[in-house]
């Protein structure tokens, strides 16, 4: 009998080739480290394609597509302020060195907006494992918003010794808050949480499902492809004898697979 066609269903095999070749992309990147030029875009482009397909093997690609036009868009113009010498804002003064690929409009690399499709919709998959037991509760939905947001929080307090001292993707310029994090400003932290929240105002009422059936069984999807960036990050770091980066990379990934798999199991 054929399917309804507003029911996503994407074909098993090419979704499962991505996830392949994300595979290996992440394990060229341990083994073959001199090719990171060509396996640092390739693997923030593959993993925002199967999060996009992951996401699609649940909701109609229309809505799918917009969402992670809005986070690309939104996450991007954000980052594109920041980069501005006369803005600097919401992240604060930051600089984009070659190593991060090509250049949008001569401000930010390409890959950044893919990285924020990455970022917002795996760490909300992770934030639906962790509530699961809480999903008929009333304000359910502000929660999953909550938490999500801490999570993107999460992931860039791993990514950005990573991406500053390891990769040197990016460099923090001096700003006059003396506390930092291996040198990046809090306001960075404020900042992307700020901007996850609004990413996530805008793309949530094309995530949630207009007609929802039987309750679907977890999806450890987005839980496997966020312990994929955290454990590259932690490796990273202490490839480059940053041991305490790479330790609270570490703690970041035990804890939220603690609190993912015991919500899944409620």
């Amino acid at each position: 009998m054929p399917q309804p066609a507003n029911k996503p269903n994407p074909p098993r095999f090419f979704f499962w080739t991505l996830n392949a070749l994300l595979g290996l992309a992440f394990l060229g990147e341990f083994l073959a480290p001199h090719f990171s030029s060509v396996l640092d875009p390739a693997i923030i482009t593959l993993a925002a394609v199967v999060t996009v397909a992951a996401l699609h093997r649940q909701l109609p690609l229309q809505n799918v597509l917009l969402a992670a036009l809005i986070a690309a868009l939104i996450g991007g113009l954000a980052h594109g302020m920041s980069a501005a010498r006369d803005v600097a804002i919401p992240f604060g003064p930051i600089f984009f060195d070659p190593a991060g690929g090509a250049k949008i409009f001569n401000t930010i690399p390409w890959t950044v907006p893919l990285l924020w499709i990455v970022a917002i919709f795996n760490a909300r998959g992770v934030a639906r494992l962790i509530l699961r037991p809480w999903r008929k509760v009333k304000n359910y939905g502000y929660w999953l918003i909550g938490l999500t947001a801490a999570l993107v929080v999460a992931f860039d307090f791993a990514l950005e010794p990573f991406a500053w001292h390891v990769k040197h993707f990016w460099r923090w310029l001096p700003t006059k808050i003396a506390v930092t994090w291996q040198g990046t400003a809090l306001l960075d932290f404020f900042g992307w949480a700020f901007v996850a929240l609004l990413i996530l105002a805008f793309a949530t009422p094309s995530l949630i499902k207009k007609q929802p059936g039987r309750q679907s069984a977890p999806d450890f999807h987005p839980l496997a492809l966020w312990l994929g960036a955290l454990l590259l990050f932690a490796a990273g770091c202490a490839g480059a004898g940053l041991w305490w980066p790479a330790g609270v990379d570490a703690a970041i990934a035990v804890v939220t697979t603690v609190f993912a798999v015991r919500g899944a199991k409620w």
